[in-house]
């Protein structure tokens, strides 16, 4: 358990800084007059990366364990921060920007990949519901705080300037870094040195149809999230960097509650003592998909633009934020006790995927058509998870998520 805090803690400062140097370097270089194209393209090597750290990842934390993972993840995230604090202004080209941004998605995805394993190694295998618990309260409280990242970024750009708030955000990781080079003792879960590569592609039905869900639903949500809409706020609604900036916080900080709350929220309606199942995934996804359609809609009619994306955003964040809960319950369930890094990294792979294609879709539709054409494709992206949700099973159970996990992670 003292392990375990310390990776959690880790993972929310890491998790910090980087919703507040997404929220800077997008700012930033919108306000140098970057077009939507490029600021996406600014992103694109900090998704595509983290398809690769999340396989490789997923092997190194069962090959080396989860402290190695950790570790790396954390000084890979002062790197990143380093190179774009301690250079010029005139060194920042889109290229050199882009290198920083892979390293920063390294560094995410080894920390997510760590924590998210990591629940599994400390939850009791006997006692109902726990997994779904603690999983939902992990991923409600890193969202939570990815969104408090966004605010301080925008905040920071506003009031500091673009150099002293990574300064700032530097120092943050510096300390988490020593404080679990100093504290943790040992690994988390045993290191297996006989894990391999060739183990990281799953040949777990359930794992690989729950990981093309989620790449299509995470698609979803940043095929307009990214920079569609960040930037529709600044240039068609004319909100100020700081006012954009605080409301994707809020919005970031209150799907990140929501998530929290899922279990409670998603037991009203079922059985008692049930957890979540592949058909409640299919039945959120549904109602999710007419969200981007009904709001598109709106901006399309006389609607008040303001009221349409705000109001479709509000009720969009909450039912996306309950089906990413049951999403992240599942791959702990689904997963192989043996190989959780394993599947957790490969399901994770999937996530990543799933941003990299919202991200250029994000930039090239909003650029050729404006905030309606990336809502139009993120309803057909979620319709397409909801089907691919239809053929997850319909218990949860398997055996995995109870069952105590042998000696390698």
């Amino acid at each position: 358990m003292r392990n375990y805090a310390l990776v959690t803690g880790a993972y929310w400062a890491q998790t910090i800084t980087d919703g507040a140097l997404r929220m800077l370097v997008l700012f930033y270089f919108t306000q140098l007059g970057y077009s939507p194209f490029e600021v996406a393209a600014l992103f694109l090597f900090y998704e595509a990366f983290g398809i690769v750290t999340n396989l490789v990842g997923g092997w190194l934390a069962a090959r080396f364990g989860l402290r190695s993972t950790l570790t790396a993840g954390l000084t890979v995230q002062l790197v990143a921060l380093g190179m774009l604090a301690l250079v010029p202004a005139t060194v920042l080209s889109v290229a050199y920007v882009m290198v920083a941004q892979a390293l920063s998605g390294i560094a995410k995805d080894l920390t997510k990949m760590s924590s998210k394993s990591a629940v599994k190694l400390v939850v009791s295998a006997e006692e109902p519901g726990a997994l779904y618990r603690w999983v939902t309260i992990l991923t409600g409280s890193k969202n939570a705080l990815k969104g408090v990242g966004f605010f301080l970024g925008a905040a920071g750009l506003t009031v500091l300037g673009f150099r002293t708030s990574l300064g700032i955000l530097a120092v943050l990781i510096v300390t988490a870094l020593i404080v679990v080079l100093t504290m943790m003792r040992g690994e988390l879960g045993r290191p297996d040195a006989t894990a391999k590569f060739r183990h990281m592609f799953s040949n777990n039905r359930a794992v690989n149809v729950l990981a093309a869900a989620r790449i299509s639903l995470f698609a979803s949500r940043d095929v307009w999230f990214v920079v569609g809409l960040p930037v529709f706020f600044h240039d068609e609604l004319g909100w100020g960097f700081y006012l954009a900036g605080g409301f994707l916080a809020v919005w970031t900080i209150g799907y990140g509650l929501v998530q929290a709350s899922a279990p409670r929220l998603l037991r009203r309606r079922a059985r008692p003592g049930t957890d979540p199942d592949g058909t409640t995934a299919a039945r959120l996804a549904f109602v999710l998909a007419g969200l981007p359609a009904l709001i598109a809609l709106g901006l399309s009619t006389d609607t008040d633009p303001t009221v349409a994306v705000v109001g479709g955003l509000l009720v969009f964040g909450v039912v996306f934020a309950m089906n990413s809960a049951v999403h992240s319950f599942l791959i702990l369930d689904y997963a192989d006790g043996d190989k959780v890094a394993m599947n957790v990294g490969f399901y994770y792979m999937a996530n990543a995927f799933g941003r990299l294609t919202g991200t250029v879709l994000s930039g090239a539709l909003y650029q050729w058509q404006g905030l309606e054409a990336c809502l139009w494709v993120s309803a057909g992206l979620v319709l397409t998870a909801a089907l691919l949700s239809l053929m997850l099973p319909s218990r949860t159970g398997r055996g995995a998520a109870r069952t105590p996990l042998p000696a390698g992670v």
